[in-house]
């Protein structure tokens, strides 16, 4: 089941892309918890579901996003 992501989490992400801050981000990928150091480029919708694209071209659905830079936005 699809869950709509939070006004502020939205905007924070829209902060990093437009000032293009490393950020890092804590997602779960292949059923383990993983962190990853990037810059966010953009935010894409594939199929009904949100990702955000980072530099290098890797997509991290928002779904499975724990954590974007320090703050936590759903349990691990």
């Amino acid at each position: 089941m699809h869950n709509p992501i939070s006004c502020e989490f939205y905007d924070q992400l829209m902060v990093a892309i437009q000032r293009k801050i490393p950020s890092t981000i804590v997602y779960l990928e292949n059923e383990q918890t993983t962190t990853i150091k990037s810059i966010v480029t953009e935010l894409m919708m594939i199929e009904y579901e949100e990702f955000l694209m980072l530099k290098g071209g890797k997509k991290i659905n928002l779904q499975t996003i724990f954590s974007f830079n320090g703050k936590m936005h759903k349990e691990v």
